[in-house]
């Protein structure tokens, strides 16, 4: 793995009471946007002003890119079921994405250590993106496609990048023994249940 992904493989910051913009210092709220710098793969928190100025791709010189909030939801999505067994993750959960940087797809999973990183077989991410042409628009760097294996069935969500990451360190504060533990899965399932609340539903494919 480069040094930019283990960079970027960090939960997405929050704003603590009279932190400040990274990128012009003014003061932010807790509730505030985030912009990936897709050199270094660091996700800052932004003023609006500073938000806006990176939501279209091209803007900053191409380096830094602003975090949409779109949120879907298949809650049924069986094409899942075979890019699931052909990249081997030993959880529930992995998200992917495309690194523009990198020009590839990658794809990871929230473990006790961090995000790990999982090969991706030629034609996975093109399967699941024919599988719903909504999913089809998802954005390079700033959004990924996150899948969940429920007992029979899987869900995939399109959400923003820093989403994951808040997955990813969620697992990693709260993960106890072999299989989690009671405390972990009850906030990892308190997670799905908010995302299913805040994202539009769409249909499998």
């Amino acid at each position: 793995m480069t040094e930019g992904l283990r960079r970027f493989l960090k939960p997405a910051p929050r704003a603590k009471p009279g932190e400040r913009c990274e990128m012009c210092t003014d003061p932010i709220s807790e509730e505030h946007g985030h912009v990936i710098d897709l050199e270094s793969r660091v996700i800052m928190c932004t003023c609006r002003g500073c938000y806006l100025l990176f939501t279209h791709s091209g803007a900053g010189g191409k380096r830094h890119r602003a975090v949409p909030q779109r949120f879907l939801h298949a809650p049924d999505f069986t094409q899942a079921a075979g890019v699931w067994e052909s990249i081997g993750i030993p959880v529930r959960m992995a998200f992917l994405f495309r690194n523009s940087v990198l020009d590839k797809t990658v794809a990871f999973y929230p473990s006790p250590a961090g995000a790990t990183e999982s090969l991706l077989p030629l034609g996975a991410w093109e399967e699941l993106l024919a599988a719903n042409t909504e999913f089809a628009t998802v954005s390079p760097d700033v959004e990924a496609l996150l899948l969940n294996k429920l007992d029979n069935t899987f869900e995939c969500f399109l959400v923003p990048i820093d989403v994951c990451y808040e997955l990813v360190g969620l697992v990693k504060l709260h993960w106890r023994g072999f299989d989690g533990g009671s405390e972990a899965w009850a906030a990892i399932d308190g997670f799905f249940a908010d995302l299913r609340e805040r994202s539009e539903v769409v249909s499998g494919g």
